[in-house]
């Protein structure tokens, strides 16, 4: 369709599976199972409905007859209800007992937190092999010295694998949040159109013990652990919220960790996959942008973003319901899980095919070490007989000039050569290479890589490891 916009999460971004999880199809197959479930449960409870009512309608639980559903709505404009005439028609037997005692948001609800739950499935399984890819590649380059930064400024060297460790941490701490969240998702039941079961109290003559035993009943058949033990005409809201944030949470990380990959292609140490054909520029042939880097932070900010819909819907809600949530849920739910499932691909894709250059990483550290190794120097010199204050004095001034050098004259660090020729010291320029090891300044970086993959990461990869082995081809 070249005539009408189309959503970009749909065309470029999202993959088929989350696509399929937030479709009409997904949706209406949905309220017919949610039907097919009330009914059954209605007829274990007492109610005067046949086996053959609860058969007939298990036989058209799939083909869903969409085109009277539409020509029905264009007349009553109500969409459930639509529905509910339109399964009546392939149903004549059970018409009379389909949604009995239910309002819109039954099925409504109820299906939306079905497919929330799903999709925070897919999200899970996406996010997991993400964690495992870069533990991966924090195990392979765990030993590997790199200049690292604070402020992105020159600071003491740590390890690529330390460094991608502080990724897989960020997506740790979202893999909990998730976990969280999908072990309290309950669904909304049936509770009628304040929440108070009126209906289901005519229907079952005052039978406190039948209605009491609806919710349970209905959460087993659709697979869930249990219902909202009270609510309105919908499930509260903050539920929706819930599940945005953690969505931006996930966000977050990836945005942090696609600026940090950014950022080292611009240091070239570290880069993006770069496909043979694939153009950086239109003007610029010779340029290798970091673009699947950036459009990780793009969608990722979209995310952040969007999690303010539900929460403000939430807060905007009145007494038992309002309609004001309906629309906006439409757009900020789906979009919302749409554009995490694009960023996680993404990720994927990124980490799967990193590449690290590890002579130019080695040639930033050697070209900051000398100033990073000066305590030692200043030690190694004391010990040769020289005066600790003043040798700290002295170091100061040289370390000075070098950086002088370096900024204003576009020269190397030559602090070391500097400090050879100063008597002061009384050391040889070979004596001071002896501390240009940069393994002697990354600390315990590779034990804690050894140590976090051991006891933290791979546990839980273990745990799941039916669900990994996920690659992810983007689109664009």
């Amino acid at each position: 369709m070249t005539d009408r916009y189309v959503s970009p999460l749909s065309e470029r971004y999202a993959s088929k599976e989350m696509q399929y999880i937030f479709s009409p199809d997904k949706k209406f197959r949905t309220w017919r199972r949610l039907w097919i479930a009330l009914a059954e449960t209605e007829k274990e409870l007492g109610l005067n409905i046949t086996q053959e009512q609860i058969d007939e309608l298990k036989a058209h639980a799939d083909d869903i007859n969409y085109d009277v559903a539409r020509e029905r709505e264009k007349l009553v404009r109500h969409d459930v209800m639509s529905h509910v005439y339109a399964y009546g028609v392939q149903c004549p037997g059970a018409k009379g007992i389909i949604h009995l005692g239910a309002t819109s948001c039954y099925v409504g609800d109820n299906t939306d937190i079905i497919i929330m739950t799903e999709a925070l499935g897919l999200v899970r399984r996406k996010l997991l092999n993400v964690i495992s890819l870069i533990a991966g590649f924090a195990d392979k380059y765990k030993s590997l010295p790199t200049l690292a930064f604070t402020h992105f400024q020159p600071a003491q060297p740590t390890t690529v694998g330390k460094r991608a460790t502080l990724w897989i941490n960020e997506f740790m701490l979202d893999l909990e949040e998730l976990d969280f969240v999908l072990s309290n998702m309950k669904l909304l039941g049936s509770k009628g159109t304040t929440g108070t079961q009126a209906s289901f109290l005519e229907l079952f003559d005052g039978d406190d013990e039948k209605i009491d035993k609806i919710d349970p009943m209905i959460a087993k058949k659709m697979g869930f652990k249990e219902c909202f033990p009270v609510s309105g005409q919908t499930y509260s809201r903050k539920v929706d919220t819930r599940v945005a944030n953690v969505l931006a949470g996930i966000a977050a990380s990836a945005h942090k960790f696609s600026n940090d990959i950014r950022l080292l292609q611009h240091l070239k140490e570290i880069e993006e996959p770069f496909e043979k054909n694939q153009i950086g520029s239109s003007a610029m042939a010779y340029k290798r942008n970091p673009m699947r880097s950036e459009r990780i932070a793009s969608l990722s900010r979209y995310v952040m973003i969007e999690a303010l819909n539900p929460a403000i819907t939430s807060a905007s809600q009145w007494f038992e319901r309002t309609l004001d949530d309906s629309a906006n849920k439409r757009l900020s739910i789906p979009e919302a899980f749409l554009a995490i499932d694009g960023v996680l691909d993404l990720c994927l894709n990124v980490v799967d095919g990193l590449v690290v250059y590890d002579k130019v990483i080695g040639k930033h550290l050697r070209s900051e070490l000398p100033f990073m190794a000066t305590e030692n120097i200043m030690m190694d010199a004391v010990k040769a007989g020289g005066d600790r204050q003043e040798l700290h004095e002295r170091i100061r001034e040289l370390s000075m000039e070098a950086g002088a050098n370096v900024k204003q004259n576009g020269g190397d660090n030559d602090l070391l050569d500097r400090i050879a020729a100063d008597p002061e010291f009384n050391l040889s320029k070979d004596e001071l290479m002896k501390a240009m090891d940069p393994g002697k300044y990354t600390g315990r970086a590779v034990r804690q890589v050894e140590m976090y993959l051991k006891d933290v990461v791979n546990p839980v990869l273990d745990e799941n490891k039916d669900v990994l082995g996920i690659h992810a081809d983007i689109n664009v």
